[in-house]
């Protein structure tokens, strides 16, 4: 069997007056991440890590910000779209690790909801969706909440 593993980390700034999108889950806050799409943090270092596990480059080669389509578009198409190369070059995800890195708010009250949109997105089980998070003990652009991170593994495995 061929096993592929995959990193990815993705950063986005936080603005008052945005929605803020987190593993596919709009999360209450009066700040919201700044970017082309809908800057879901953690479904774009998600993406990273499966186009990296198979060196396929990263999220702005297959979906750049110079493109007006990708404006403002859902995260979750991103993953589709992702998980699609995946497959076509002959690969299932087998689990996805994952940590977001920031101040406020918590998010664990929608972290079952996260699981459960990510595992249906790469056809897994939520139990094989590990969405953790930390805080930067309000050190750094994260614990000042001007901006949020996050980290991704997968696993993938030759079909």
């Amino acid at each position: 069997m061929s096993f592929r593993i995959g990193s990815g980390v993705d950063f986005h700034k936080l603005a008052e007056g945005r929605e803020l999108w987190i593993g596919g889950v709009q999360i209450p806050h009066y700040k919201g991440a700044v970017g082309h799409s809908d800057a879901d943090v953690l479904l774009h270092a998600i993406c990273d890590a499966l186009l990296g596990a198979l060196s396929l480059g990263d999220i702005g080669v297959h979906f750049p910000d110079t493109e007006a389509a990708y404006k403002g578009i859902d995260s979750k198409i991103l993953l589709q779209k992702t998980i699609q190369l995946v497959a076509e070059r002959g690969y299932r995800v087998i689990n996805v690790d994952s940590t977001l890195c920031l101040e406020k708010p918590k998010i664990k009250p929608y972290v079952t909801q996260m699981q459960a949109i990510i595992a249906e997105i790469l056809s897994i089980t939520a139990a094989d969706v590990s969405v953790k998070a930390t805080t930067t003990e309000q050190m750094g652009f994260a614990g000042r909440e001007e901006g949020l991170m996050a980290y991704a593994t997968v696993l993938l495995q030759r079909v």
